[in-house]
């Protein structure tokens, strides 16, 4: 979970990002100015990097402050579950990233699984949809970030690595590879999944 620095500066940056977006009195627009640095000093300090550039993602942030969202799918094939292994940290994880606009939340993650993985997909269920940092991902994120999982079907494809992944297998629940990137996937959202698979009348998880 995160720690009350990293909650207590999140709010504070959504606090700023939705008073610049909304006021047009200069004297206010200073205020949320300085909310945003020192949410983005706290975060420096927390972090250990340069406030200038929490400073600078926070800018480029505009409108209402909301959740990112986060999608992954759980693929199945002959009882095991697809996971692919993340070049940028070498572990392995669900197929997924970040949901891009004009895309529902299944046509992000059906393009996900294909764009990593080399499957494509149907989405037939979604299974959960946990809060980030209720969890014990690791590293923490500046951003609150929503995490999306659905149970998918293969329909075509075959595996194959991409740009962002070096491996694409299948595993049984006894045999989950290690390290897994506890960024995207954690052991229990796996073993969840599983459940959901053998078990599709399962009400959706939620946080």
């Amino acid at each position: 979970m995160d720690p009350n620095w990293l909650k207590w500066a999140k709010q504070l940056a959504a606090l700023s990002q939705d008073g610049l977006t909304y006021s047009d009195n200069e004297y206010e627009i200073e205020r949320y100015q300085q909310i945003r640095r020192i949410a983005a000093e706290m975060m420096s300090a927390g972090f250990d990097l340069e406030a200038k550039a929490f400073i600078e993602l926070f800018a480029r942030e505009q409108g209402y402050a909301t959740p990112k969202v986060d999608v992954r799918g759980a693929v199945f094939r002959d009882d095991k579950i697809l996971l692919v292994k993340e070049k940028i940290d070498g572990g392995w994880t669900l197929p997924g990233g970040w949901a891009d606009p004009c895309q529902s939340p299944s046509e992000a993650v059906a393009r996900e699984v294909f764009e990593e993985a080399g499957f494509e997909v149907r989405v037939v269920k979604l299974a959960a949809v946990y809060d980030r940092s209720k969890h014990p991902h690791l590293p923490p994120m500046p951003f609150h970030l929503y995490k999306l999982f659905f149970l998918c079907e293969i329909t075509g494809g075959q595996a194959t690595e991409s740009y962002e992944t070096t491996g694409v297998a299948f595993f049984a629940e006894d045999s989950i590879p290690e390290p897994l990137s506890i960024s995207r996937t954690l052991p229990f959202q796996i073993a969840r999944m599983f459940e959901h698979y053998r078990n599709r009348a399962l009400p959706t998880d939620f946080d």
